[in-house]
């Protein structure tokens, strides 16, 4: 049976961006792979983001493992935090995540944001409502936490997760990141890779996967810091906002910053930014805004949060869906990795001039520490002279394995003025995070246009992929007109040439030529070269452009030069079309 031609899933699924994971097997839910034009695709959608987010910025991109020691999610909190809430159907007993369910099936009954309700309201809300379960109509059961990481063991019985996030990596390797910035404010760290999360109950394709694809980039700031770098650059940007009131903005990002909107410069040069790499990649504007999380909704770490959110269609019904979370992460994680370690993950400012200072420490009673700690002692002077202002109201430390209070007696509290040249601070962090697989997605959707009917090629229309020259999969096709004795070889050595000089193309020598260009506008490819009776003539080709199906004729040997110029965007096709300052290329 043949497939809709105008159904954007079934292209995904024919032309191999997207395939379900263990198809053979019956499927596994939330798992997706990557097929040959999605993976072309993906790539390059990460080629843009590394242009953007390491070499322009000067930042440096690291690869840490999957997976990882639970002490360091025990000091992160996702331990504890890093849940969703799960309820069961008390008769079929299938498992719903609370929020979801809400949004999909029961949109009507709450004007909260379902993920800022706990347990408890959640269940007073479906007993309030009558929510029955969608698959049988049984009653559901109390809702609960449930923890969202993949647990595994290390060795000989260590307990370890799979990372949902990349961060912690970035962040347990501070020190070594601040070492290579030559100990220099602001820096940045990036990691590509993949996040896991056991979704509960994954109903929506690749916008809720057990394992994607992310690319995050941890930002390491003054926590005080008035101005950022570059923000004056980017102040004048329009942004579409919606705030935690539910109140939408059109602004710039500087006004968004001057009244109060956006927290910080340094937020909102990311929030700019990141604006900027998704139209390049293909993202309408007209479908995308800057969403703030409300108070309750945010994430443990979080002291500010905006997600970009693409409007996609589900179900025949159109939503906005978190594809970038831009969030200010405070002092946080670094603050709970020191706890956890003792490791100094500070940073050092150096003052431009020398200040005076009263400053406080704890000075021992080395008689008091000798008489109740005797062979102890040095080790308890020690660590009483490392700790600095403010002092903990209960002083504690490990003595021959027992935890043992130091009262005051055995110290006192002196105060002196100390010529200071700088000051140590723990740096706040700006995190872009972007969810890959979300984002190609949404380009495809927003990329989705029908053409009309042609004749002699289809009577209903045809889809077609209006993406980005550098985004699509494949940047050019080389067609033989037909397979005879010299089209097929000339054609064949213009695919070779493309190919040398950097080029993703496709050879097709299958079917009418209208079929091959409707095959590539299926897949987005943005330039058709076709090589002809008159190109074993002259050795000229056609060059036709997918969004304008305009043809040009230029010379076989230019090809290569001439299609890496369009994608680029330092050739537009319209002038070569018209001769334009590209009469080089022209017969």
């Amino acid at each position: 049976m043949r497939e809709p031609i105008f159904d954007l899933d079934s292209i995904i699924r024919r032309r191999g961006f997207l395939w379900k994971s263990f198809e053979i097997y019956g499927g596994t839910a939330g798992f997706y792979d990557y097929g040959p034009t999605g993976t072309l695709m993906r790539n390059n959608i990460l080629n843009v983001w590394r242009r953007y987010f390491v070499l322009e910025e000067g930042f440096v991109e690291i690869d840490t493992p999957n997976i990882t020691p639970e002490e360091v999610f025990r000091a992160s909190g996702h331990l504890e935090k890093f849940v969703d809430i799960m309820v069961e159907c008390e008769k079929c007993h299938e498992v719903y995540r609370a929020d979801h369910l809400i949004e999909e099936f029961y949109p009507e009954i709450t004007h909260r944001n379902p993920e800022t309700l706990n347990p408890t309201e959640m269940g007073e809300l479906f007993r309030e409502k009558g929510v029955v379960c969608p698959s049988c109509g049984g009653e559901l059961g109390h809702p609960y936490y449930f923890n969202l990481m993949f647990a595994t063991t290390v060795g000989r019985g260590k307990n370890a997760y799979l990372h949902p996030e990349t961060a912690q990596g970035i962040f347990v390797n501070f020190q070594n990141l601040y070492r290579h910035f030559r100990e220099k404010m602001p820096f940045g760290a990036a990691q590509v890779g993949r996040g896991f999360r056991n979704e509960i109950s994954p109903r929506q394709g690749v916008i809720r996967m057990r394992e994607f694809n992310m690319a995050e980039l941890e930002v390491f700031v003054k926590p005080d810091e008035v101005h950022y770098p570059g923000f004056e650059a980017i102040k004048n940007t329009e942004l579409t906002l919606l705030d935690q009131h539910g109140s939408t903005h059109h602004l710039g990002a500087g006004e968004a910053v001057e009244n109060g909107i956006i927290q910080n410069e340094a937020l909102a040069y990311f929030i700019a930014r990141t604006q900027a790499f998704l139209l390049e990649v293909g993202v309408s504007r007209e479908r995308l805004r800057f969403r703030q999380h409300e108070k309750d909704e945010m994430a443990h770490y979080a002291e500010d949060c905006w997600d970009a959110e693409l409007l996609m269609r589900f179900n025949e019904r159109e939503n906005w869906v978190e594809c970038v979370g831009i969030a200010n992460r405070s002092c946080f994680d670094l603050e709970q990795h020191m706890k956890e370690t003792g490791a100094d993950l500070r940073a050092f400012e150096r003052f431009e001039t020398p200040r005076e200072e009263e400053v406080e420490r704890l000075k021992p009673d080395l008689r008091a520490l000798g008489r109740a700690f005797r062979r102890n002692a040095p080790a308890v002077k020690e660590y009483l002279e490392s700790l600095t202002p403010p002092f903990p109201e209960e002083i504690r430390m490990e003595i021959e394995g027992e935890e043992v209070e130091i009262t005051p007696e055995y110290y006192t509290v002196e105060k002196r003025i100390k010529r200071v040249t700088g000051r140590r601070y723990i740096p706040a962090v700006i995190e872009p995070s972007f969810g890959l697989d979300r984002i190609l997605y949404g380009v495809l959707q927003h990329s989705f246009h029908v053409g009309k009917a042609r004749d002699g090629v289809d009577s209903e229309g045809y889809a077609i992929l209006r993406l980005p020259a550098g985004i699509a999969p494949y940047q050019a096709a080389v067609f033989p007109l037909f397979n005879r004795p010299g089209m097929r070889e000339m054609a064949r050595e213009i695919y070779s040439s493309l190919g040398s000089g950097g080029i993703h193309s496709l050879f097709d020598d299958s079917g009418s030529i209208g079929k091959r260009y409707a095959r590539q506008d299926e897949i987005g490819t943005p330039y058709c070269i076709t090589v002809d009776h008159e190109s074993l003539e002259d050795s000229t080709v056609t060059i036709r452009d997918r969004d304008s199906t305009e043809q040009v004729r230029v010379r076989a040997k230019v090809v290569p030069h001439l299609i890496r110029g369009l994608v680029k965007g330092k050739v537009k096709f319209s002038d070569i079309e018209t001769g334009g300052d590209f009469g080089e290329y022209l017969i």
